[in-house]
């Protein structure tokens, strides 16, 4: 069976043996005579499910019980908005931190349905770095600042989420369990599970249950994250099969050590890569400031677009796919998410290596 070293941005590359037991269970899980996805959202097979998945979020993410775990729909995408309708009054005000594409999108949805401002922009560096804590502008009586823990496209993250007097709210879809997290620090982390947890179709809501239902607003039952807390994200049916492959990616995590064994991998991972580049006299560069960059998407351009497609080619010849950087910015990029094999980056690695020797 061929399997490729799969790079992409997302959804991303999948355990084997995840998918090898998906696969033996597809036709008659639970020995029902039918598929996961042909099954009720409501029969015992699926709330057995649902159930272990959500237990293995929270253990995993090591999750406070005054936090409410959501399975919902829509992506990370309907969340830009969907935090802000739910945590905010249409009298009370949040800042959002812009440290490129994703951060610009979080804001953009934000301010069509609710009083919010930019605290700080990146747009002056070019989106290649996050901001130091004093840079961040916090007006008065903001309730709240989001952030976006791991740009997807231009390749900064936060090393450390930041220190401020007033909670945070995260967009962590492409760092998502990657790290532990500072819960202490936040009100709202959501992320979406096709780049580090499971098949897209899948968002994950962590919510403190005291921040819900204090918004005034008439929102459309599905839009309330207070309907979803008090059903357990069962309140309509759910993406049942993303939820499925998750859980067995989270017994899969847990089964692997949990997020400092992980963490640790992403170093590993991200290092091979980061080597190479820092090694070559500036014919691989990052654009990223060094204490700004990404562990899971690296960015990096070659010194000419002729090089860089040529690198492109010879890498999908030798099954290094998805490297293609985004239109928006060009060049190349690695993905390196939890389940990219390390054995699958050193192959990278290598390559690039051998393309520098011999186009150099």
């Amino acid at each position: 069976m061929k399997r490729v070293h799969n790079f992409s941005a997302g959804p991303c590359t999948l355990p084997l043996e995840v998918l090898e037991e998906t696969q033996s269970e597809f036709l008659n899980f639970a020995n029902n005579g039918m598929s996961i996805i042909e099954d009720s959202h409501r029969g015992p097979s699926y709330e057995k499910i649902h159930q272990d998945a959500l237990a293995s979020f929270r253990r995993l993410a090591d999750v406070p019980d005054d936090f409410a775990v959501l399975f919902l729909q829509g992506g990370a995408t309907l969340q830009f908005a969907q935090t802000a309708m739910n945590l905010l009054a249409t009298d009370e005000t949040a800042g959002y931190v812009n440290t490129g594409v994703w951060g610009q999108k979080a804001l953009e949805d934000a301010l069509r349905v609710a009083n919010v401002y930019e605290a700080w922009t990146g747009q002056e560096s070019g989106f290649t770095r996050t901001p130091e804590t004093n840079e961040i502008n916090i007006k008065q009586d903001t309730k709240w600042i989001h952030i976006t823990s791991n740009e997807t496209i231009g390749g900064v993250r936060f090393e450390q989420s930041p220190d401020l007097n007033v909670p945070l709210v995260a967009d962590m879809s492409s760092d998502f369990l990657s790290r532990s997290i500072d819960w202490d620090k936040f009100d709202l982390v959501y992320g979406g599970a096709q780049k580090n947890l499971g098949p897209a179709g899948l968002v994950i809501v962590i919510v403190r249950r005291e921040s819900l239902g204090k918004h005034g607003r008439n929102l459309p039952t599905y839009l309330d994250y207070q309907f979803h807390d008090k059903n357990d994200s069962l309140g309509n049916t759910p993406p049942m099969f993303p939820i499925y492959v998750m859980g067995k990616v989270l017994e899969w995590m847990e089964k692997n050590g949990g997020l400092e064994e992980f963490e640790r991998r992403a170093g590993i991972r991200s290092s091979l890569i980061y080597e190479v580049i820092d090694n070559s006299d500036g014919w691989y560069s990052s654009p990223v400031a060094t204490d700004s960059r990404s562990l899971m998407n690296i960015i990096f351009h070659l010194p000419d677009e002729t090089l860089e497609n040529r690198f492109l080619k010879e890498a999908t010849a030798l099954d290094l796919i998805n490297l293609k950087g985004h239109r928006s910015v060009g060049g190349v990029r690695t993905s390196l998410y939890n389940s990219m094999p390390v054995e699958s980056v050193e192959i990278l690695a290598n390559f690039m290596k051998d393309f520098l020797k011999s186009n150099g």
